[in-house]
């Protein structure tokens, strides 16, 4: 068929064909499809919504860093788990920012326990090994079979992009010959179809092959020659096809999760490309209806991401907040135990709040992770530090007692019972004044020094002679007792001073007693004298302020008490250093034992205390 014969309406509507064309191609333009992981979502350049495409990216970065923040206070076994799910999902191929978050998480936190338990990750019964080899085992897997599904990815495109090429080689060789378009219409329509059900093709190659196959689209509207009913019928399927896409833009416009909504709405831009032109006189109408319900979906996106943005703003302000807090603490010089307990309580209240708040923004959601990490950190550091010393403190206080055990089993079989007994007493009060020992040498080395004690004076009692009568001195020492409680305080305080410093006198002028009674008569003295003398004048200091007098049996047992609250404290920590692996049970039933022994210490340093408060009433 010549061109002659053509008729003018179908020349002038395959013109109009190719104008209108060529704008919805120019209008609808959009990004191929790649890779999960590093998609963005497709644009339509003449929509509003061609400047969310760094939005979407920030999105995707965001909810990232949401999702490792949310992995900071996982166990290295909750991390193995979470990565093995994700390893058996459906979706697994495309979730690998999510596993290689988990991934960094878990090494991190590996490190982290290494380097605060060195002693143990070196020993043969090193807990953190198992969980390690597994985790490597299961990572190894995901890897291959991670790259396996690119390897098939990349085929499958490389595929696509050949069966793309050859339906544009027919739909060139279609435009080329000159047919009739009863013929060639049916034969064109079927090679759309084709490429539309055709899958995405390399990103390298998809721009170049698009604009191939619009030009040829193009070529095929301008040359054939194709009657105006079935082009005719040819635009209302198009028209069919775009309104049911602008049924489901509107419908989009109305969900409540503007995020997907506008993910779905880029999906509906990619397939409105695909269909060809409409009748001239709905062209505009169609266009515009399309176009009105994206406008409304890319303001609700865009007004979801202006308030997450104040939102994020908020949450960096509450984090600042913390961190300010936390490196108020860190910065504390603290020298007690209970005021250790005391600030770390008040750290995990912080983190704790920490938790509650969302993440901040973008561009300092990691900042500001970092800095807080930093300072609870360096409270943590500071704390091991302290303990670290305390520890050798309480190593040199072990070297100090076992001295005095030394000089008591040396002094035990002396027959100088005066000068051994004088110099027994004064490795006693040594003893009372050296602080605290490691808990598992206490009750050992305290044993065997007593047991020194106990052998002299035992030997020496059977060989008293008649001056040193230990019993008679008792008997006289409780009468004693018994004088200070009769003693009727007087308003005259000198009177009251003379009275103490008699019996003190008399008291001190009698001698020894029976080893073993010592304790219990000089305690009986000291409450008396307490009794009736509270507050002793001979100690007064300057400006009429008591001096602070020698620790009492109270005192004494609420050190064992805090000694044994901060002992249970670290068992319990220790238990959360060990990952479930079969090589950390012997540990972590170790320290149960331990914590159980502890609490039932301390319910009988309880009793003691209560016992040693109604004694002093």
């Amino acid at each position: 068929m010549s061109e002659t014969n053509i008729p003018e309406e179908v020349l002038a509507a395959a013109s109009d064909v190719e104008t209108k064309e060529s704008e919805v191609i120019e209008t609808a333009a959009v990004q191929p499809e790649v890779e999960a992981e590093a998609e963005s979502a497709p644009q339509t350049e003449s929509a509003p919504q061609a400047e969310s495409a760094t939005e979407v990216a920030e999105e995707a970065e965001a909810e990232a860093g949401a999702k490792a923040e949310s992995l900071v206070d996982k166990t290295l076994a909750e991390l193995s788990e979470m990565f093995r799910s994700l390893k058996e999902s459906a979706d697994s191929m495309m979730r690998s920012k999510e596993a290689e978050n988990i991934k960094s998480a878990f090494y991190k936190l590996l490190g982290k326990l290494k380097g605060e338990n060195p002693d143990v990750a070196t020993s043969l019964s090193n807990p953190f090994e198992a969980v390690e080899e597994n985790f490597k085992a299961v990572y190894a897997d995901y890897k291959k079979e991670r790259a396996e599904f690119n390897r098939q990815q990349e085929a499958k495109r490389e595929e696509n992009l050949l069966t793309k090429k050859a339906i544009i080689d027919e739909l060139k060789a279609l435009v080329e010959k000159e047919e009739d378009a009863s013929a060639s219409f049916p034969a064109f329509r079927e090679l759309q179809n084709r490429w539309r059900e055709a899958g995405p093709v390399p990103v390298n190659a998809y721009r170049d092959i698009n604009d191939t196959y619009q030009f040829y689209v193009e070529k095929f509207y301008d040359m054939v020659k194709i009657s105006r009913d079935l082009r005719d019928l040819d635009f209302q399927k198009n028209l069919e096809a775009k309104e049911k896409f602008c049924e489901a833009a509107e419908k989009l416009a109305e969900n409540e999760n503007v995020v997907n909504a506008f993910h779905e709405l880029q999906k509906l831009h990619e397939q409105w490309k695909e269909f060809g032109p409409v009748a001239k006189e709905k062209r505009d109408d169609i266009w515009n209806r399309f176009k009105a319900a994206t406008a409304v979906i890319n303001k609700r996106y865009q007004a979801h991401f202006e308030g997450q943005k104040e939102e994020q703003l908020a949450n960096l302000t509450a984090k600042q907040a913390l961190c300010e807090q936390v490196e108020e603490i860190a910065a504390k010089e603290i020298n007690s135990s209970s005021e250790w307990n005391e600030q770390s309580r008040k750290i995990q209240e912080l983190q704790e709040e920490w938790r509650k708040i969302g993440f901040a923004t973008r561009k300092e959601n990691q900042k500001i992770y970092d800095r807080f990490r930093a300072a609870c950190d360096a409270f943590y550091g500071h704390k091991r530090d302290y303990y670290n010393q305390f520890k050798d403190s309480m190593n040199a206080n072990l070297d100090k007692k076992m001295a005095i055990i030394e000089k008591a089993e040396a002094l035990k079989n002396s027959t100088e019972w005066k000068k051994a007994t004088d110099q027994f007493i004064e490795l006693q009060k040594e003893w009372k004044e050296i602080g605290a020992v490691p808990r598992k040498k206490s009750e050992q080395i305290w044993k065997r020094f007593r047991a020194a004690c106990d052998e002299f004076f035992a030997e020496r009692d059977k060989n008293a002679k008649p001056e040193n009568d230990f019993y008679g001195n008792l008997k006289a020492k409780k009468k004693l007792i018994e004088e200070v409680q009769a003693y009727v305080v007087s308003e005259d305080e000198a009177a009251n001073a003379e009275a103490l410093r008699s019996f003190n006198e008399r008291w001190q002028a009698i001698g020894h007693v029976p080893f073993k009674e010592k304790d219990a008569v000089n305690d009986a003295y000291r409450s008396a004298i307490k009794e009736k003398f509270p507050l002793n004048p001979s100690r007064r200091a300057q400006g009429g302020r008591p001096q602070r007098g020698p620790r009492t049996e109270k005192d004494i047992l609420m050190d064992k008490y805090r000694q044994l609250q901060q002992d249970v404290t670290t068992y319990e920590n220790n238990i959360g250093f060990f990952a479930a692996s079969k090589n950390s049970e012997p540990l972590i039933k170790q320290m149960q034992e331990r914590i159980e022994q502890a609490k039932a210490e301390l319910k009988e340093l309880e009793q003691k205390i209560r016992q040693a408060e109604e004694g002093a009433e």
